[in-house]
């Protein structure tokens, strides 16, 4: 289901949406005075599909806490590869463009939550009248095309454990407790590998005491362990995103 404007707000208080997601608290109040008529909260269920591939991008979605998007890129026989995790540090949609926004990918729900809702083009009236606004999204775009071209590096050169080691590392960034929730199915696919090879990397990990797995979750019992397992690609693209966007922070 592709949702084509912003429902409407629920009981949902937007100051306390606006503290959980990151990007959106960085705002100074005067500018976020002019946004937040324009907000809408709502609630993102697992497997939601937010917008396809040549889809305009007419709402912008940004997650709270817990709340995870993958973009996906599919193949013409309709295989998924994840380009992109977003979580409470970014947004989903309208992040550069003006005018027709046709997206690349797919943009799934992955963790289910909150989140709060824009019309694109009140976003982009936004940043026209807000130099800072607009240089606080132009900076969060270069960090997203940083974990896209690094996701490419990743892909291509990297053990699936090391990429999956990653993943489960930025994913308890995002999710702010030591519980994932995320099912081994689930991971396989954003990972774009069988399940039976993500069932054994997670057994893996788990029998050298980094993660204990439940059903449809995944807790981190030693993170410091599971970052010398991870790829470099997670150290990168988490110094290069503090290095542009130092008030955001996970």
């Amino acid at each position: 289901m592709t949702l084509d404007a912003a429902p409407p707000a629920t009981d949902h208080k937007t100051p306390y949406a606006r503290s959980a997601n990151r990007l959106l608290a960085a705002i100074g109040r005067r500018d976020f005075d002019l946004i937040e008529p324009h907000l809408a909260s709502v609630d993102l269920a697992k497997g939601q599909v937010l917008f396809e591939p040549g889809d305009d991008v007419v709402t912008t979605y940004f997650p709270g806490s817990r709340t995870m998007v993958s973009l996906l890129i599919v193949t013409r026989d309709g295989r998924e590869v994840e380009a992109a995790t977003i979580g409470r540090e970014g947004a989903v949609g309208g992040i550069v463009s003006a005018g027709n926004k046709p997206a690349y990918g797919r943009a799934v729900v992955t963790i289910p939550g909150s989140a709060l809702a824009v019309p694109t083009a009140a976003l982009e009236t936004l940043k026209a009248a807000s130099p800072a606004f607009a240089d606080l999204f132009s900076r969060y775009a270069d960090a997203l095309l940083a974990q896209l071209m690094q996701s490419v590096a990743c892909n291509a050169l990297h053990s699936v454990e090391a990429r999956a080691s990653r993943w489960l590392l930025a994913t308890h960034d995002r999710a702010g407790e030591a519980i994932i929730h995320l099912t081994q199915e689930s991971l396989a696919e954003m990972l774009g590998v069988q399940r039976t090879t993500v069932t054994a990397v997670v057994h893996a990990l788990e029998e050298r005491g980094l993660i204990r797995r439940h059903r449809g979750r995944v807790e981190v019992v030693d993170r410091r362990g599971l970052e010398r397992q991870a790829c470099e690609c997670y150290a990168a693209v988490e110094e290069h995103f503090a290095n542009l966007l130092p008030e955001v922070t996970l």
